[in-house]
Formats: structure tokens, sequence, C-alpha cells
């Protein structure tokens, strides 16, 4: 008994207590959410979730008590396992309902999962790693260093794009950019980025997206009120239940939207919109303030980290939750298009759920492995690239 309340004080005192106590309250603030949205729908969403949470804080345990620079050695076999969950996509995938791509495989049971989710946690960890190695080769200066980046990324980018998943293409694209730029990458190359993709919107708004995609895009700038009626129905009505809630909303479990179930994946993407019914302006502050603090938490982690390799991938989960939730958030207020982005540890799906857990569990494993020693050496390992700045020209 008393080596495991030992074992437990140390698991604690060596990890980032802050940020397990903003990821539970994250968690248990989604469950009020999702059990009071309950009512709208015939199927149990609090089971699967409850279930994910409880396999995403064991996960998380584990991957914390592992030295992350040890799970970074398998960073191969990581790419070849998600090279094979996406390709997995193109021989068992469905669509799900509410959504309008093929991302999904169907498990026994009737249980749907996600490659995507998982690979961007994997690609958290290898895309750090591969920036490691080119930093320490110094190569990450040079261009054939930046072209094996891009390549890198546009592997997986290219892949869920082909599924129709281009919500996920875009955190990809987002996690990619921050990570170069905090990595080290010259600006010059973010330059010449920016030159070609402002060249290339014309072309990607006439060959690759779809009419449905190009509505979307539109809808946010209706002025006729036309969007309303068709592709801008969801993003309206969300807007609508938000404004409802006033102050102080109308209380858990008595917000006549949300038993209506009129805004569509109420459960899902569009979960902010319960909580700005039922808590009102206060609900969706603390919503925002927690995702806010836990996103401090990751960055502080970042630039406490042992070595660059701990801080890329404290960055990359970083990346990952504060941009998929500003573009949810941003989404349901009609400051963006509706691209099928969850709200991190808020909205229902026991695949997102599980991934942004694993993903806490790498930084908390950063946190729990900072002073590690080096037993080769018999010296404290020290922060090779403590004080390199963000990218140059």
């Amino acid at each position: 008994m008393q080596k495991a309340i030992k074992g437990l004080t140390q698991f604690f005192t060596k990890s980032d207590v802050i940020l397990w106590l903003l990821t539970i309250s994250a968690s248990a603030y989604s469950l009020l959410l999702i059990n009071s949205m309950q009512r709208a729908s015939d199927y149990s969403y609090m089971t699967p979730q409850i279930l994910a949470l409880i396999l995403g804080y064991i996960a998380a345990v584990v991957v914390t008590l592992i030295d992350y620079e040890r799970i970074s050695k398998h960073w191969i076999l990581l790419m070849i396992i998600s090279l094979g969950l996406l390709l997995m996509v193109f021989v068992f995938g469905r669509n799900v309902t509410g959504t309008d791509d093929t991302a999904w495989i169907m498990l026994p049971g009737g249980i749907s999962f996600q490659p995507s989710e998982l690979v961007k946690v994997f690609f958290i960890v290898t895309f750090s790693r591969h920036m490691q190695l080119l930093k320490e080769n110094d190569m990450l200066h040079h261009l054939l260093g930046v072209i094996s980046l891009v390549i890198h990324m546009a592997v997986p980018v290219v892949l869920i794009h082909m599924q129709g998943d281009d919500g996920t293409v875009l955190i990809f694209l987002f996690m990619f950019i921050i990570m170069a730029f905090i990595g080290g990458v010259q600006l010059r190359y973010f330059l010449i980025m920016i030159v070609l993709l402002a060249a290339g919107i014309p072309i990607l708004w006439s060959y690759f997206l779809n009419e449905e995609q190009k509505n979307r895009f539109t809808a946010i700038f209706d002025i006729d009120g036309n969007a309303m009626k068709n592709y801008g129905w969801q993003q309206y009505q969300g807007k609508v239940s938000v404004a409802s809630g006033g102050l102080s909303g109308t209380g858990l479990g008595n917000g006549a939207r949300v038993a209506s179930g009129i805004v569509p994946e109420q459960e899902n993407d569009f979960i902010f919109t319960v909580a700005g019914e039922e808590l009102g302006f206060i609900g969706c502050v603390l919503l925002v303030f927690i995702l806010l603090l836990i996103c401090v938490k990751l960055a502080m982690n970042a630039m406490s980290a042992r070595d660059y390799l701990g801080r890329m991938i404290c960055v990359g989960v970083f990346a990952m939750i504060s941009v998929q939730s500003i573009i949810n958030i941003g989404m349901v207020l009609g400051l963006l298009p509706v691209v099928g982005i969850t709200l991190p540890f808020f909205s229902s799906g026991g695949t997102s759920l599980l991934s942004v857990l694993i993903s806490i569990g790498l930084v908390q494993s950063v946190h729990y492995h900072k002073d590690v020693s080096d037993s080769s050496q018999g010296v404290l390992k020290i922060n090779k690239y403590k004080y390199m700045t963000p990218a140059r020209f």
C-alpha cells in the first residue's frame, strides 16, 4: 500500500498537475453538455464518450510514464502505421451520419473509427523527430531539408484530402506551419509558400473545391438570406442558439432548441451551441477560458522542455489543440466557413477524444522526463536548443 501511495505521489509530483486538472475540467464540462443534449436523440452519446474518456486517460498515463525520446525512436514505424491506417480507409472506409467524407472505418459492434485523428498524434511525434534529425545534421536551413519536411507533411495531407476530409487537412497544414516556424525553418521558405499559395488560390477555387465547399465559404458573406435556407442552415441555427442563451443561459437541460435538435451535429462540431444556449455567455467564456489555459500550459511546457525534441512535441500539440479550437468556435459563430472540425475535449466522438488525450500524455511525458539523467554519461541531460530562436530569414 505504501509503495502504491509513493508511486502515485511521485507521478503527480513529476507531472504537470495543473494541466491534468485543466484536462479533467474540460472532460467534466464536456460530459455535462453531452448529457444535456442527449435528450434530443435516441442514440446514447454518453456511453461511448465515457468509454473513450477512460481509455484516453489510461493511454495518457501510460504515455506519460514512457520517455518521449524512446517513443520518437520508433518514428519510422509510426510513419508506416500512419500510412497503413490512411490506406485502409480506401478499402474499408465508410460515411457516417452528418459527414460528407469517407474517412471512417467501422469496427465490430458498430463502433466507428477515424484513422486521421490518430495519425495527427503520430504526425506530431514523427515530424518532431524529423526536425530534430535535420537540426542535428545542420540540414534544417537547407532546401533539401525543407523539401523533406514538406514531403513528410504532404503524404498524409494528400491521402486525407482524397478521403474528402479537408477540415483535417487544414489542421495538418497549420500544424506543419507552426512547428516549422517555431522549429527554426528560415522565413524565406515561408515567404515562398505564401507567394505560391496566393498564386494558387484561383486554381484551388476552380478545380479543387467542389460546389458544396464553395457554398460554405460564401455562406459567411451571405447578405440576402438565401444561405439560411440551404447550405448555411446549420451555421445560422447555431448562431441563433448561442444568441438565445443571453448572459446566463436557460440552464442545463432546459434549452428548447437543444431538445429539438434544430442545430445539426450539436453533439459534435456544434457542441459550443449547447453551452451558448443553456449556459449563456458565462458558459461560453468559461469553455474558452479552459481551452486558453490548456494552450498556455502547453506553451509553458514547450519552453521548459529539456531538449529540442520535447519542445517540438509540445509545440505540435499546442498547434493541434489551439487551431482546432479557433476554427471550430469561429465556424459556429459564423466567422469562418463550416469545415467539419471538432472542438477538442468537448465534442462527442471517441476517436477525436482519445487522440487529444494521448497528445496530452505526450506533453506530460515531456514534463515528467525533463530532468531525466543520461545514464550513459552519468550527467543530467541539458537543453541543447533551449535558447534556439524561431525561424530566421
